[in-house]
């Protein structure tokens, strides 16, 4: 496995309003042969993403805030410091539920590439709400199963 060469700066984020996101990608799939992507995401409260699945396996570990995560069909709550996984295949689902953004800190295994994957997304979605046709087609050049809405806080 060949590694590149990779530095991140704090101010590298790309904003995505319509679907309440901050990203950074701290470690993208070239740096590491495609083994993993690592991003940095900042949520607004009451956003995450429509329920999904995807080959891909996902850790996240929160680094500031609370979210109600669902994979594969249990609910609970994670805070600051906790780790959550999503193995591959896992229907899962986030929501930042706190008033102010949250922050978690994100492996992708094997990478992929975060920023247009989350660009296009944006794209597919208005102010959180998917439109079902685009988000469908958007899933299919991704490998992406969208099964429901995004989560709302209970």
């Amino acid at each position: 496995m060949a590694f590149s060469p990779w530095h991140s700066k704090q101010e590298d984020a790309l904003h995505i309003p319509a679907i309440g996101l901050d990203l950074r990608v701290r470690l993208p799939p070239d740096a590491s042969d495609a083994a993993l992507t690592v991003i940095e995401t900042t949520n607004a409260p009451g956003f995450g993403p429509p329920l999904h699945r995807h080959a891909e396996t996902e850790v996240f570990r929160v680094l500031t805030g609370r979210y109600l995560f669902e994979v594969d069909g249990r609910r609970f709550y994670a805070d600051a410091g906790d780790v959550v996984t999503a193995p591959s295949g896992a229907a899962h689902a986030f929501v930042n539920v706190t008033d102010a953004p949250a922050q978690q800190f994100i492996l992708i295994l094997p990478g992929l590439d975060a920023t247009a994957f989350f660009t296009q997304l944006g794209d597919v979605m208005r102010d959180g709400v998917p439109d079902r046709a685009l988000l469908n087609d958007f899933g299919k050049r991704w490998a992406v199963e969208f099964l429901g809405p995004p989560l709302r806080a209970e």
